[in-house]
């Protein structure tokens, strides 16, 4: 099969949304023998963009496939979840690991630190068992224990893994610890690769209180008001706000013990048809900062499916702040979805604005009506290039944030009750969301500090 290009796979896509062929139609003009890999590439450029479909070459250690096969098989997974979830190059890596993983043995499992050897299995026999004959029923047994140790002691590492990622010296300290009155502790400290006096300053520090008990509990506390919106970055800035002066890494270490961590995006509306009416130029080229309101607008709709139902959310946001300034909500994508939304962001010009306002190509912003009311309010129109999402990355991030942080965080007795939260979404991402590059401040209050400072 030939290699297929990263302009392939995004053609391949759009064709599926654009709903004029059959997925296995694609497949075939591909070459494709199933449809596996389509869905694939959907589910990627759909979670982490359209980047992801580029070629990589991430290197996986021991410890990461591990931890992979565990998510995958706790949360049970099919080989192409998993793959996109975790952004790997092809469905068939799972399927390589799993092979190659069932191969090796037990102490092939566990990957030192860098720096450190490989353990490897001992074959003289050294310790309690190095003068047992051969085959002998005492070497048997010394044998059958050495193994036994080491089934317990990595099938810990391996949980241990699955649930923080990289084992620490503390943890294969822990681990020793915890087996010590089954197996020799000599034989268990040499099994885990660590110094006896390391060993030892663990086990003196296990029972001390921990420093950060207090910050845990902080950090619990903001991240679950704001129902596991926030990542480690906004975590630490709200902590600053509050006068905690902390390390944005001592928060990401913290939220990765604790289990915290925010969820991720997925896809927008495309309301492109074709050329229906007027094509603009690419005015705004990706300068996405404004140095004051109203003088840089982005718009874009993008779609939410539930009960069987859809609406259409259609948003305007400011580039100085990244402040929702209005929006519209309809049951169908008609022309009355912007026109109403281009209403109410007028209301927010004052004398003398004249923001240049950038969307797709989409047939509602092609419409003769939309660029004559653009014209007469003074409002430049700007498109971004056929088939060019980067072009209108922020109000596309948006879209990420609102579908990650409200539509997949949140059980929803009807559309009406979603249309609510979704409103009120809008409200806390306007007044209580903060963000790093607005100095820790919501669009609202940075705009009115600013407004203040002027």
């Amino acid at each position: 099969m030939a290699r297929i290009t990263f302009e392939q796979k995004l053609d391949a896509i759009f064709r599926v949304e654009k709903g004029d062929e059959g997925i296995t139609s694609i497949a075939r003009s591909l070459n494709f023998t199933n449809t596996e890999l389509i869905h694939f590439w959907i589910g990627k450029y759909n979670l982490h963009g359209p980047e992801s479909l580029k070629k990589s070459y991430t290197r996986y250690s021991i410890e990461d496939k591990l931890y992979i096969l565990n998510y995958m098989n706790e949360n049970r997974l099919s080989d192409i979840e998993t793959a996109v979830h975790f952004n790997l190059p092809t469905p068939g890596t799972i399927r390589k690991w799993r092979i190659s993983l069932k191969n090796l043995s037990v102490d092939t499992l566990f990957l030192k630190e860098k720096g450190h050897k490989q353990l490897k299995k001992d074959n003289s026999k050294k310790g309690k068992n190095q003068n047992f004959k051969e085959g002998s029923l005492e070497a048997l047994r010394a044998e059958n224990e050495q193994l036994r140790m080491e089934n317990a002691f990595f099938k810990k590492v391996e949980f241990l893994s699955s649930r923080e990622g990289k084992i620490k010296t503390k943890d294969l300290a822990q681990i020793v610890f915890e087996l010590r009155i089954q197996f020799n502790i000599k034989e268990l400290i040499k099994l885990a690769g660590i110094k006896r006096s390391t060993y030892y300053y663990w086990t003196s520090r296990f029972d001390q209180p921990d420093k950060y008990d207090n910050m845990k509990s902080m950090i619990s506390t903001i991240y679950h008001d704001h129902k596991g919106r926030y990542g480690y970055r906004r975590i630490t800035l709200e902590l600053r706000n509050q006068g905690f002066l902390i390390n944005h890494k001592t928060v990401q270490r913290l939220m990765k013990e604790m289990g915290l961590k925010s969820l991720v995006r997925i896809k927008k509306y495309r309301s492109y048809k074709g050329s229906v009416g007027k094509i603009a130029p690419n005015i705004l080229s990706r300068k996405f900062i404004a140095s004051k309101p109203n003088e840089k607008w982005v718009t874009d709709i993008t779609e939410f499916h539930l009960f069987g139902e859809k609406i259409y959310l259609s948003p305007v946001l400011d580039l100085f702040n990244g402040e929702i300034i209005a929006y519209n909500i309809q049951s169908r994508p008609t022309y009355k979805l912007v026109s109403i939304m281009l209403d109410k962001a007028l209301f927010c010009l004052s004398e003398g604005d004249a923001p240049i306002l950038h969307s797709d190509q989409g047939w509602h912003y092609q419409m003769k009506e939309y660029s004559n009311a653009l014209k007469q309010n003074g409002i430049t129109l700007s498109m971004s290039r056929k088939g060019n999402c980067l072009d209108n990355a922020v109000i596309e991030n948006f879209f990420g944030l609102l579908k990650s942080e409200l539509l997949y965080m949140q059980e929803f007795e009807s559309m009406n009750h979603f249309k609510l939260e979704l409103e009120l979404y809008i409200e806390y991402y306007n007044h209580k969301r903060i963000k790093g590059k607005l100095k820790g401040l919501s669009p609202v209050q940075y705009r009115i500090q600013s407004s203040e400072a002027a």
